[in-house]
């Protein structure tokens, strides 16, 4: 089905109707139209004429030095043409609290009502008393606001074709003023809804999706249009509950500033990986940002994954899911109207609507497009331990030993970086583990497995041809290149190193080489992947980053640290794919799948892969762990939503330390794995 209208605020879908305006008091009926005033004698009138006539020409004057002086010029953002005209007070008090959309959203900025009507927004300061709710925007759009319009739809064999204009311009730089949009319906329960510039490629994701190619002759959904400003409704066809209305606030589309925002059809909100946080989501103003991080599980901070897909539920009891397929930095807000605003800075808008009925559904709706989770090798499902501040391999054997000994069930053991000599990758310490191969061996006539840990970064430091995996590397130039074309330099555990370039095919054959060296020497099982965000104790690399869009955009999401650069790689490194830009929070992915490859080649079995970072579909080659968290009660609490989580996300095997690396001196931390 398909409509067009013009929707007023009335017509805007949430799960409350707008509350109810104060009345105004009435007065008396025999109260007189103008009150009694006090007369004043004539020279008392002649005083206050002349101040009168004094303040309004002081007035004048301080008025004109200002327009001369032409402060708005001087503004940090650029105002909208002469046309826009500056929201009046009147439709601004119209809009409810929970329902304000902010206009103003960078960080680090005292929003003045200058700075606000400089946007054509609405400006009201929200009281701080106590009881007030934390988030409302002082700076929100006003009804109207411009945005862009349907010029044109047509109908296709699968769906819907469009044309959608601005006509007015944002006050973000590079706006795309003509957009192509695709309303696919896939299948009866999954809906494709793309927007993208028809004149020039954008980056999008490269993962395999499904390609429909016939329409669903039986869809669970309806689909209705508004043509100016524009909006795309999404109805559930059996109860017309309302899944997804964009008219609630102004799309925009710009080179490096996207949003979408859309009604809720509750408050029950799931998803939305990875944060710490319960398993619902409070829509009481929480900000998720979304942008790969190597920081311990933190409230409100964005962590190691990034999976932009939610699950709600609706008020009948049914369930739906929006899934966005973008890997560009992102904020999702959510808000009590309630409503939800996906704010990226590159990309483009990709959106999957799944209609479930029920919540497996739609995780098994969601798990159809970006692929369904890998079935884990048998031994994954037993006892697994591990820590790290095994110093030896003598004493991580005698642990062996122990469990056996006092009959405690244990079918694998894990190493961290302490094997390594010097923490490079693919060696182990002559003298502190010169026994590794032997204990290995021994955990495989005993029926048992071993699982090392590698982190991305290769050593750069150590003299030419002395290390076969970084002099082999720069052969084949297969590390990410800085903005220059040299090999980007950054700083973890080995000190001084390169960054595979795992976009680049050339990578994954050279990791094959390199595990297969170092298995023929130490014959492992699995492989935990660590540092893989990519992790970078410097802010972008070891030269600096240059000055550039890339680095400091238009618009910086909520990132732990404040710049995208900041513990990970420049925005403007160069691999294979694209810019760094776009590929950082796909880097964990990338890495899982040469390892996935490697050991199926290598051990000819199921692969065993755990990765810390992760990104939408990563179930298909590796699990997931949790992180570092401590020896606390609350962070054994997490580990359940943590869990539950990946389960929704398509990641069937979850390892949480229990504690982990950071535990109190003397106790040991185990890894539990569990597939769920």
């Amino acid at each position: 089905m398909v409509s067009y209208k013009l929707l007023t605020p009335e017509d805007v879908y949430f799960s409350a109707p707008p509350p109810a305006e104060d009345s105004t008091e009435e007065k008396p009926a025999d109260a007189p139209l103008c009150p009694e005033k006090k007369t004043c004698s004539t020279s008392t009138a002649f005083v206050g004429l002349g101040t009168c006539l004094f303040v309004v020409g002081c007035v004048w004057l301080i008025g004109t030095v200002f327009w001369l002086k032409d402060p708005g010029s001087q503004l940090p953002h650029r105002l909208l043409p002469p046309t826009a005209q500056a929201p009046p007070n009147k439709s601004c008090g119209a809009v409810p609290e929970p329902r304000r959309f902010d206009c103003y959203p960078e960080r680090g900025v005292v929003v003045t009502q200058e700075l606000c009507e400089a946007r054509n927004c609405c400006f009201i300061q929200v009281s701080k008393s106590p009881g007030a709710k934390s988030g409302v925007p002082w700076c929100f759009y006003p009804p109207g606001f411009p945005s862009y319009t349907l010029d044109s739809l047509n109908e296709t064999e699968m769906g819907y074709t469009g044309q959608l204009t601005k006509r007015v311009k944002t006050y973000y730089p590079k706006d795309i003023e003509t957009l192509q949009l695709s309303v696919t319906f896939e299948t009866d329960s999954r809906l494709h809804v793309k927007i993208t510039d028809p004149s020039s490629l954008r980056f999008e994701v490269p993962i395999s999706v499904p390609n429909a190619t016939q329409k669903a002759t039986n869809p669970a959904y309806t689909v209705e249009f508004s043509k100016e400003p524009f909006g795309l409704i999404v109805k559930r066809t059996s109860t017309g509950t309302v899944l997804i209305n964009t008219t609630v606030a102004p799309l925009f589309y710009a080179d490096q500033f996207l949003q979408l925002s859309s009604s809720l059809a509750s408050r029950f909100v799931y998803g939305l990986g990875e944060h710490r946080a319960g398993f619902l989501h409070s829509v009481d103003w929480t900000t998720l940002t979304m942008w790969a991080r190597d920081v311990p599980p933190t409230e409100l901070t964005n962590l190691y994954g990034v999976h932009p897909f939610y699950l709600g539920m609706e008020p009948g009891g049914s369930a739906h899911g929006v899934f966005l397929l973008n890997s560009n930095a992102m904020d999702v807000v959510l808000q009590p109207a309630p409503a939800l605003t996906w704010r990226t800075i590159g990309g483009v808008l990709d959106i999957y609507v799944f209609l479930g009925p029920d919540p497996s559904s739609v995780v098994q709706q969601y798990l159809e497009v970006v692929g369904l989770p890998a079935m884990p090798i048998y031994w994954a499902l037993g006892f697994h331990l591990c820590r790290w501040g095994y110093k030896t391999s003598n004493g991580t054997w005698e642990v062996v030993k122990a469990m056996r000994n006092y009959g405690i069930p244990q079918d694998v053991q894990w190493n961290d970086i302490d094997y390594m000599d010097g923490f490079r990758d693919f060696t182990f310490d002559p003298n502190s583990f010169p026994t590794l191969p032997d204990m290995v061996k021994d955990l495989h006539r005993n029926g048992q497995r071993y699982v090392m840990i590698l982190d991305p970064g290769i050593s750069s430091t150590q003299p030419a041809g002395s290390y076969w995996p970084y002099d082999e590397g720069m052969k084949r130039g297969i590390f990410i290149k800085d903005f220059s074309g040299n090999t980007l330099i950054g700083k973890v555990w080995p000190g001084l190193t390169a960054y595979p370039d795992f976009s680049d095919p050339d990578a994954h054959q050279w990791w094959l080489e390199n595990l297969q060296q170092f298995y023929a020497k130490v014959p492992f099982d699995g492989l935990w992947i660590d540092m893989n965000e990519p992790s970078n104790f410097l802010d972008g690399a070891l030269g600096g980053c240059p000055s550039s869009d890339l680095e400091d955009p238009p618009y910086t999401p909520g990132i732990l640290g404040g710049t995208l650069r900041a513990k990970t790689l420049c925005a403007s490194a160069v691999q294979k794919m694209s810019v760094h830009y776009n590929m950082h929070s796909l880097y964990g992915l990338m890495e899982a799948m040469a390892s996935a490859s490697a050991l199926k080649k290598i051990v000819g079995k199921r692969p065993f892969v755990i990765s810390r970072s992760t990104f939408a579909g990563q179930g298909r080659y590796s699990g997931h762990w949790l992180g570092d968290n401590k020896s606390r009660w609350k962070d054994l609490i997490m580990s359940v939503p943590g869990g539950h989580q990946d389960r929704d996300l398509g990641l069937s095997l979850a390892v949480s330390p229990k504690p982990s690396n950071q535990s109190d001196p003397g106790q040991i931390g185990f890894c539990v794995c569990v597939v769920l």
